[in-house]
């Protein structure tokens, strides 16, 4: 009788644990799901706007300056991490581009409700259009500044480390020299002297 239930019970342990690998897995594949659900709308919406700036009108421009804008942020975010994981001091930059990069997305979604009006109604509204060109030229110009002040510093950063290895480069190169003997130049001088002597002119 004590054989039976040591079965059962291992029975059931098997059971619980195939129910928790279940459970796991069931899991595992809604957070993958969901993710891959994301990335594929994330890309829809880039080929889409994609697409959509390869036409012409008022609705491409919008959507070439969407474009436009999402370069500029990806290239400053990627000099400002290296300039992370190269370790230089960046203060309140990474702060500040965080902040800009949400006002830029508020400015993108602003671009895609115009192009989206635009294709869909024939009447255009020139004094929204302009101000976010102005607005556009604001968020790149700061993102170009980021990049600019990010690339000076790199050329520093460069310069010191190159002046460093230049001085190295001459030291060990000297001390590669054989030491001058100090009979040579004894002898050197002494010849020097004697030459003068019987020279005086």
């Amino acid at each position: 009788m004590a054989t039976i239930s040591e079965i059962v019970l291992i029975v059931l342990v098997i059971l619980a644990f195939l129910l928790l690998l279940t459970g796991v897995g069931v899991y595992l594949l809604v957070k993958l799901g969901r993710k891959a659900a994301t990335k594929a709308k994330q890309a829809t919406t880039r080929l889409t706007t994609h697409v959509n700036a390869m036409g012409t009108g008022d609705a491409a421009e919008v959507e070439r300056l969407r474009l436009d804008l999402r370069r500029e942020m990806s290239l400053t975010r990627q000099a400002v991490e290296q300039a992370q994981r190269q370790g230089w001091g960046l203060g309140d930059l990474p702060r500040l581009l965080a902040d800009l990069t949400a006002q830029a997305d508020v400015h993108d979604g602003q671009l895609g409700m115009y192009a989206q009006q635009r294709r869909v109604s024939p009447y255009v509204d020139h004094a929204t259009l302009d101000r976010l060109r102005q607005h556009q030229a604001k968020l790149t110009a700061m993102y170009a500044r980021i990049r600019a002040d990010l690339l000076s510093d790199q050329v520093h950063h460069s310069a010191t480390g190159i002046a460093d290895l230049d001085s190295r480069t001459d030291l060990e190169i000297e001390s590669r020299r054989p030491a001058p003997d100090p009979l040579d130049e004894i002898d050197e001088l002494y010849r020097k002297t004697m030459h003068e002597r019987r020279d005086p002119s």
